[in-house]
């Protein structure tokens, strides 16, 4: 795939999942620009991936990753307003606001790509993840309904669902849910962020042109959810 002259623009791109997103289209030409609130690791994920692409200003996107996210695994009873607002904002809110602010452009040139890293906990739910599970399903909902908007201009909205990745965020969680995780995944094993960046890649790609609205699980079958 090339993405020579395409202009990508990635949220959490300093770690996990969309940094491994930002290399892999470096890499195959697009230029990037990564945000991320931590700003010494993003700094650090620009001038690695500056070797294999651009950063310059640009009056467009042509791709644009919604990828940034977090979560603490907290029954729901013991979560209050600020974790909520928390929750909600890196990983629904913030989504809507960056695609609102990018999406005319896209509809003015008639070309884009969208994708949204969301989770299966939002397709399935998941244990002591109630408000992120609401927050993933959402972003689920938003790709959809986006789709059916953007179609007619050629633009594409899709929703990649990992599954326990290898990311710093699951570094997090504690050791015995990290056990129960490995032990329902049919593949025993956690998923690499490489492995979920294909996911993005493909659905950012010519290759997709003519899909859309789609929710894609990258889970080792954890979920395999229709």
């Amino acid at each position: 795939m090339s993405f020579t002259d395409q202009i990508a623009v990635i949220t959490g791109g300093a770690s996990g999942i969309s940094h491994a997103t930002a290399q892999k289209l470096a890499a195959a030409g697009a230029t990037i620009c990564i945000g991320d609130i931590q700003k010494e690791k993003g700094d650090a994920a620009a001038v690695a991936i500056r070797s294999k692409g651009q950063k310059q200003r640009f009056g467009r996107v042509d791709i644009l990753v919604n990828g940034a996210g977090w979560s603490k695994n907290t029954p729901f009873v013991q979560t209050d307003d600020a974790f909520w607002d928390k929750v909600l904002n890196l990983n629904f809110i913030g989504p809507m606001r960056l695609t609102k602010l990018l999406l005319p452009k896209m509809i003015e040139n008639k070309r884009g790509r969208i994708v949204n890293i969301s989770s299966d906990a939002g397709r399935v739910g998941s244990l002591g993840e109630t408000v992120y599970s609401g927050a993933k399903a959402g972003l689920i909902g938003f790709t959809k309904s986006l789709a059916r908007e953007c179609a007619r201009y050629s633009i594409t909205v899709n929703c990649v669902c990992p599954g326990p990745t290898d990311t710093p965020l699951l570094a997090e969680v504690e050791q015995k849910y990290l056990d129960a995780f490995v032990k329902a995944i049919p593949m025993r094993r956690f998923g690499k962020p490489e492995e979920v960046a294909d996911a993005v890649v493909f659905f950012s790609s010519p290759q997709a042109d003519y899909i859309t609205g789609q929710v894609l699980s990258v889970s080792g079958g954890l979920t395999m959810a229709g």
